[in-house]
């Protein structure tokens, strides 16, 4: 039986092969192979605009709330919402569904403030601790991800980066502070073999190639020293390894793969054709080809559709949905041929993509409903967005970009595969849209909880408990089926 506690006072009885460890394709425990499924509790430790509701960057709402709220209040509001956002009925309910991993997206302004950099803030660990052990109790695994890092190490709202830069690449203090902050995460949970393992960085965006490389060397030597045990999960962008060399030890190269299908952007419906399965075939094979070609493990980090409801303006929503359910089974089907450990996205939401969701007859959802269906009619966020209403608008600017700086159509990133957002009319939407507009839209968002008293509060944070959420069944019973295919090794730990 591995150790449950998160606490580090005193080491526990702990043998190496109490860790799950990668051996030559397969992550592995006591050398029976382990398929590690799940979710990650995204929108939690890292907050992202399309998963609550609001727009713009966390740092951006949670500083809007401050100035409305005031310190105690803000300070009560979010803490009240870490714990029920994610509690034991959440692991109770996710074991029951024969899953056995959990990702756990951490932003860095838990642990570190930019005006004190270097002085790690333990405090951080309270929820962090409370939600690996509740999730070891119901025998699931949990993997911590490093979803925002210093100076951001991509250039998207879910890394918590208000530019369309990733600094992080440019300064080596913002690197050097990441080390820090893997430092205090790998030495507390050194111990914890329910932690299945470390995911250093989460899409990392270095158009260089080579910079990213050099940072997961240093990482994985800073967490050796401390921890040899834990196996660390690889990200790059786009599934680009062609400049990676030979794999790290005890380590498994990830990749997202998510479907332009499963998107409002989708070229067409999914109806199952021949060249539709092959083409999301070809993209899974593109994207694991490094592993493939190292014999290592394959972990498929983030994948999954969004999904339409009866307030979108599509009148065959429900036929929408079917097609989207069944690229994910189509996915899924693809992952248990290959034997690869999956993570999709995402748990927890306001009723987009989650499993469960807070429905619109919280308290939390009625507050914001207004202005969930503004931003949506607006696309100001760019995830799963819409932009029906507005493309007309921004598409004589899209033609004017591309006649007059034609290299544009190339800017980093590039669109390709089954997911082709990465073209010009993306670059600027995200720059308009996404980051002026959105943030803009932030001051409207805070503004609906002037005057709320601590009891408001808390039952706005209840929404997201588990006990007020909405099962979205169809998606569960597909993941509860998958979790039936062949899984080995999890019942000897437990």
């Amino acid at each position: 039986m591995g150790n449950f506690t998160s606490k580090p006072s005193s080491p526990p009885e702990t043998m190496k092969s109490d860790f799950l460890k990668v051996d030559g394709t397969k992550i592995t425990l006591r050398g029976e192979e382990v398929i590690l499924r799940g979710t990650a509790i995204g929108g939690w430790m890292n907050m992202e605009n399309f998963i609550t509701g609001y727009t713009g960057h966390e740092h951006q709402v949670r500083a809007a709330l401050k100035d409305v709220l005031g310190e105690e209040k803000y300070e009560y509001f979010f803490d009240k919402f870490l714990e029920y956002f994610f509690g034991e009925e959440d692991a109770k309910f996710f074991a029951s569904l024969g899953l056995n991993c959990i990702r756990v997206p951490i932003n860095y302004h838990h642990f570190e403030d930019d005006m004190n950099p270097r002085v790690f803030k333990k405090e951080g660990l309270k929820h962090l601790d409370r939600v690996i052990d509740v999730c070891a109790k119901y025998g699931i695994y949990t993997i911590i991800d490093l979803h925002s890092a210093p100076g951001g190490q991509n250039f998207d709202w879910h890394s918590d980066n208000p530019t369309h830069k990733a600094a992080f690449y440019d300064h080596k203090d913002f690197q050097d502070r990441t080390i820090i902050i893997w430092e205090h995460l790998a030495r507390h949970y050194k111990h914890n073999t329910w932690v299945a393992g470390y995911n250093p960085l989460n899409e990392p965006t270095d158009e260089k190639h080579t910079r990213l490389i050099d940072f997961y060397e240093r990482v994985e030597m800073a967490i050796r020293k401390i921890d040899e045990n834990h196996i660390l999960f690889l990200d790059t962008f786009a599934a680009d390894f062609s400049h990676f060399g030979k794999p790290l030890p005890n380590s498994v190269y990830t990749c997202h793969d998510y479907s332009n299908y499963g998107f409002p952007s989708a070229p067409e419906l999914y109806t199952g054709t021949k060249e539709q399965i092959q083409l999301h075939k070809d993209a899974y094979e593109r994207k694991t080809e490094y592993m493939r070609k190292h014999k290592g493990p394959v972990w498929v980090g983030e994948f999954g559709p969004v999904y339409q409801n009866a307030h979108d303006g599509f009148p065959d929503w429900e036929k929408i949905n079917d097609s989207r359910f069944d690229v994910l089974n189509l996915q899924l089907d693809i992952y248990d041929k290959a034997r690869a450990s999956w993570s999709i996205w995402v748990y927890k939401d306001v009723g987009f993509q989650g499993m469960v969701y807070a429905g619109e007859d919280t308290p939390y959802v009625k507050l914001i409903w207004e202005f969930l269906q503004k931003q949506k009619h607006l696309a100001a966020n760019k995830w799963g967005a819409d932009d029906s209403q507005v493309k007309d608008l921004f598409k004589p600017v899209v033609e004017w970009l591309a006649t007059n700086a034609p290299t544009i159509k190339s800017r980093y990133p590039a669109s390709g595969g089954v997911n082709d957002s990465w073209n010009v009319a993306g670059h600027l939407s995200r720059l308009v849209r996404n980051i002026l507009l959105s943030e803009e839209m932030v001051k409207e968002y805070a503004e609906l909880f002037r005057g709320k008293s601590k009891e408001e509060l808390d039952e706005l944070a209840k929404s997201f408990s588990f006990g007020n959420c909405t099962q979205r069944t169809r998606l569960n019973e597909i993941l509860k089926k998958d979790s039936k295919r062949g899984e080995k090794g999890l019942s000897e730990k437990v």
